[in-house]
């Protein structure tokens, strides 16, 4: 402390003591310090204690108090208490305690003007200033002793509400201002030079692409003013994923757009143009992001192979490899045209090029999707090891939590998502232009793919399922025929109770037996099971000579023992095996599975084409991924909208918008749409799409 007057009284110091005020040294600042705070009483006096840190006063060597220093005893009103000294923890309030010294001390800072301003902070308030400093009522030994050793005892002095110390820590300042923020965000992105949608990649099972959606569903103004709040969050903020966000920023939304003005001059046509080009290169960097998780942690993983054979990790992960590779250098394709231009041309040349010549891996990767999915199933109901690896492969945060089937469907999300996306690019595109053309054939070469991609998977699943039946299948004394055949498909398989025969026939030896039955698109075999791997045929007849109707009973017969249900159909077999008139009765466990049955043995009547204005039918949204398990459902994606054709027991038939697949769904997979104005656009988008790309 500097001294005036070498004659200094106890008085004296009890005066400082209550004021505790600090000098100000503007070079080199302290490392801690402690402030005062002012007694109200005394307040008008504390003008003559500024000369105290006067740069022109002597000042002595300043004294650094340790637990064990006989200089406490002396100065003890002015020393430093030193970082490493602070105590981490609060002792309880004592009113014996001189409190008043516990006022909130200076925050640490280079800064001279900062260090010029005493901070005062409520007596009762508990500051955290970070950094490790001595905090308000937290006290070191040293400096107690010091306290007791000048003897003075000064009562607890109760302050008016003031300013609150600053932290030095950068997480604690005030927030800024949000367009301040974004600002400070903008010249952060260009410092990276353009990579901002590649500085935190989202996996693509987190996002939805707006292009996705219906062209008058939605207006790009209120779609970019969702994605504003995905600015990066404060530091310490819990960040929540949502479903359907938007994929990283929009194109409007680069600090390189912003500064060049560009936006002023161009048609807010143009901008959504280049929204919807932009985001399908954003979207594939997301795509390809989720491929490389794919990769690396589970098909390269040591572990998990460990747990399998050769033949069943070809058969999980097929060519995925050669997707990655396709799908990165589609995307190299398309930043590079993105960085060569801030507005960008156009890309459908680029899409045209690769669907034609470079995406036939899709094709080999979707075919195999029965044997994928067979296998997976395989291995976790009959394998533990393999079930326990993969579960803490999940786990890791790379993954994000995500089941690895949720990885392994992304090729055939992404190869039925690109059409909708480049038919968004093609209708903002001006129609007499020369882009309009190129966008036309880039569609039709992506949907081309997408058609053989299906042909495929539905070819291999077809035949493998044939081959398999005719192994399974024993005809004994019925008259065999080939089952083989390539216009022959399975429509749906399952077990149904047969009740009794109305007539006379072999059926009523059966009464009340489990029969299995085998419904083809043209022939309908009925069954007794042997085992899991051999049936007996009972009977069967061509289709075209099967009828079927919904019995309602006001005294249906007792379910069989162990089941619930008693829902009941008859079928009539109008010739069977013999030539001969058969009518049975079955019975099915839930509604729903009735009315599945009763839709499958329609199957001819389902087939003719449905009067009924498309626009008219109710319309759902997937908001959730559903892989078909069994032959009659239909397997949907994220975003894909389906016309409702029938509804029972939380289950739905429907028709899929983008290729008039046909199948069922549960109900809870799906949310309706309800603007009548995003229905008629999806029809609308529908029937121009059949049209134009011939799916």
């Amino acid at each position: 402390m500097s001294r005036g007057s070498s004659a200094t009284s106890v008085d004296d110091k009890t005066l400082l003591l209550e004021y505790r005020c600090h000098p100000v040294r503007p070079e080199p600042p302290s490392p801690t310090c402690v402030p005062g705070k002012r007694s109200p009483t005394t307040a008008p006096s504390a003008t003559p204690l500024s000369p105290l840190g006067s740069p022109t006063s002597a000042e002595p060597r300043r004294i650094v108090l340790s637990t064990h220093s006989p200089a406490a005893l002396k100065v003890g009103t002015q020393q430093l208490i030193p970082k490493s000294l602070a105590v981490s923890s609060k002792p309880k309030n004592s009113p014996s305690r001189p409190q008043s010294f516990g006022a909130s001390r200076e925050p640490l800072s280079p800064d001279p003007k900062r260090a010029a301003v005493p901070i005062l902070a409520l007596e009762g308030e508990d500051e955290d200033d970070g950094g490790g400093a001595l905090k308000r009522n937290l006290r070191n030994m040293s400096y107690r002793a010091a306290m007791k050793g000048l003897g003075a005892e000064t009562e607890p002095a109760k302050a008016s509400p003031s300013l609150k110390p600053v932290s030095e820590d950068g997480s604690a300042l005030p927030d800024r201002s949000p367009g301040r923020s974004k600002r400070t965000l903008g010249r952060k992105r260009v410092e990276k030079r353009g990579g901002s949608f590649k500085d935190q990649p989202r996996l693509y099972q987190e996002i939805r692409e707006r292009g996705l959606n219906s062209v008058s569903h939605e207006s790009d103004e209120d779609l970019l003013e969702e994605a504003l709040p995905e600015e990066p969050s404060p530091l310490g903020a819990a960040i929540v994923v949502q479903s359907y966000r938007p994929a990283q920023v929009t194109w409007s939304q680069l600090p390189e757009v912003l500064e060049s003005g560009i936006l002023q001059r161009i048609s807010p046509e143009e901008r959504k143009r280049q929204e919807a080009m932009f985001e399908i290169i954003t979207s594939e960097y997301s795509y390809m992001h989720s491929l490389n998780i794919l990769v690396s942690h589970f098909m390269r993983s040591e572990e998990l192979k460990e747990t399998m054979t050769q033949t069943e990790h070809h058969h999980l992960f097929s060519n995925i490899g050669d997707i990655l590779t396709v799908s990165k250098s589609f995307f190299e394709d398309l930043e590079k045209r993105h960085q060569e231009h801030l507005l960008i041309p156009d890309i459908s040349d680029i899409v045209e090029e690769h669907a034609s010549k470079h995406f036939n891996p899709y094709i080999s990767y979707c075919s195999n999707e029965v044997y994928q999915q067979r296998t997976l199933d395989k291995l976790l109901t009959t394998n533990p090891l393999f079930k326990e690896t993969l579960k803490q492969i999940e786990r890791k945060p790379e993954c994000g939590g995500l089941p690895m089937i949720s990885f392994l469907i992304l090729p055939m999300q992404r190869v039925t998502r690109l059409p909708l996306l480049l038919d968004t690019v093609q209708q903002k595109t001006n129609a007499r232009t020369a882009a309009y053309g190129a966008a036309t054939r880039a569609v039709k070469a992506i949907s081309k793919l997408v058609k053989s991609c299906n042909e495929g998977a539905r070819a291999m699943e077809r035949t493998e399922q044939m081959y398999t039946l005719q192994k399974q299948l024993e005809f004994g004394k019925k008259k065999p025929f080939p089952l083989i055949s390539v216009s022959r498909w399975l429509l749906k398989r399952g077990e149904l109770h047969l009740l009794l025969s109305e007539e006379a026939g072999k059926f009523r030896r059966g009464a009340g037996r489990l029969c299995h039955l085998f419904l083809f698109n043209d022939v309908l075999i009925i069954t007794k099971k042997k085992s899991e791997e051999s049936y007996t045929v009972m009977n069967y007849a061509t289709l075209d000579q099967v009828t079927v109707e919904k019995v309602e009973s006001s005294d249906p017969p007792s379910p069989p023992p162990g089941k619930a249900g008693g829902h009941l159909l008859r079928v009539v077999l109008e010739k069977d095996s013999e030539g001969r008139r058969e009518e049975v009765v079955l019975s099915a466990e839930t509604l729903s599975d009735r009315a599945r049955w009763i839709a499958a043995l329609m199957h001819r009547e389902k087939e003719k084409p449905d009067t009924t204005p498309k626009g008219d039918l109710s319309q759902v949204e997937i908001t959730r991924a559903y892989l078909a398990k069994e032959a009659d459902e239909l397997s949907l994606q994220q975003a894909d909208v389906v016309l409702v054709l029938g509804e029972e027991d939380g289950w739905c038939w429907g028709e899929r918008l983008r290729d008039g697949e046909r199948g069922w769904f549960p109900q809870a997979c799906a949310r309706p749409i309800t603007s009548r104005v995003a229905a008629e656009g999806n029809v609308r988008r529908m029937e121009r799409l059949r049209i134009e790309t011939d799916v």
